[in-house]
């Protein structure tokens, strides 16, 4: 089935977060006890909330959005181009931007968006934090009352999974096993919160969220049985 969907019809995406604040002190009081609360048992005892608050971003309601990188293919005969851009910076802005896209190129019922994980984590924190901020969901984002099927959205750790609920297996494993070159990063996702907090480098993030887009394209490809990527195709915009 997978290689029945146009290509040039799926809007390939991620998202890198932060903790909402620089350092858990910035918190109120009454977040911070909401904190320790969310918290509680993911750090057990070996953590006290302040310690474990660097972990904050992986929570809507603690952390927040500073770059959301997109990817799509472009057909110009038999050349097949992949392009990549990024909305980054303040999260307002950004959740516009992104919106913005969704509704004027990919809004419609052949649309799909695909992410690796992104149906547990990147596209429920963007619709989180979009009402967070006030921000009507767009038709992409707004699954109430749809069935699971009816929802456009694919997911190549969902399709790796093959039915198997317990089964997690990471972007970087899995285009490992499946021969996809690794593209050269110099930063991971647990050092993102420094890279903007203490760097201040977005475009640092913002290359690193755009290959991150690249590998799960690639991967996509490898589960249809198709050609990768050529690296000299992959243009940001």
């Amino acid at each position: 089935m997978l290689d029945r969907i146009n290509l040039e019809h799926i809007l390939f995406l991620d998202i890198e977060t932060v903790p909402e604040k620089a350092v858990f002190d910035e918190l109120d009081d009454e977040k911070k006890e909401l904190w320790a609360q969310k918290s509680k048992y993911q750090r057990k005892e070996e953590f006290t909330p302040e310690q474990f608050y660097d972990r904050a971003g992986i929570w809507a309601e603690f952390g927040k959005i500073v770059c959301i990188s997109v990817g799509y293919f472009k057909f110009q005969g038999a050349i097949r181009t992949f392009r990549t851009t990024s909305f980054q910076g303040e999260e307002t802005k950004l959740l516009k931007e992104f919106k913005n896209l969704l509704i004027t190129h990919f809004s419609g019922t052949k649309n799909l968006l695909c992410g690796h994980n992104a149906k547990e984590f990147d596209i429920p924190y963007i619709a989180r934090r979009m009402i967070i901020h006030g921000i009507e969901l767009p038709y992409k984002l707004n699954l109430f009352g749809k069935k699971p099927w009816e929802v456009p959205h694919l997911d190549t750790m969902e399709l790796w999974k093959f039915g198997d609920y317990k089964h997690f297996t990471s972007l970087k494993l899995l285009a490992n096993i499946l021969g996809i070159p690794s593209p050269k990063q110099d930063i991971d996702g647990s050092m993102v919160r420094d890279v903007y907090y203490e760097e201040n480098d977005l475009d640092r993030i913002s290359s690193y969220c755009e290959l991150d887009v690249v590998t799960t394209a690639q991967v996509f490809l490898r589960l249809r049985n198709d050609e990768l990527l050529d690296e000299n195709k992959v243009k940001s915009v």
